[in-house]
């Protein structure tokens, strides 16, 4: 087998395993609850999803401006 034929069998399959993996995360419907999940907040410390709802209702804005790396 050729390299050429070797180097496009390897991407086809790393596309198609791509696609089923991305199929496999599905997106929250309206009402659902999120999974819970940490980030660092601005002093450094981790901080829980699961924490805050505890201490009421949550929102959860991202903006992305033109200017910041995504």
């Amino acid at each position: 087998m050729s390299i050429n034929r070797s180097v496009t069998r390897a991407l086809v399959l790393s596309a198609l395993a791509v696609m089923v993996l991305a199929g496999a995360a599905s997106a929250l419907e309206v009402g659902q609850k999120a999974p819970d999940f940490a980030l660092n907040g601005t002093d450094g410390k981790p901080v829980k999803l699961s924490d805050l709802t505890a201490k009421g209702l949550v929102v959860i804005y991202t903006f992305i401006a033109a200017f910041t790396p995504t």
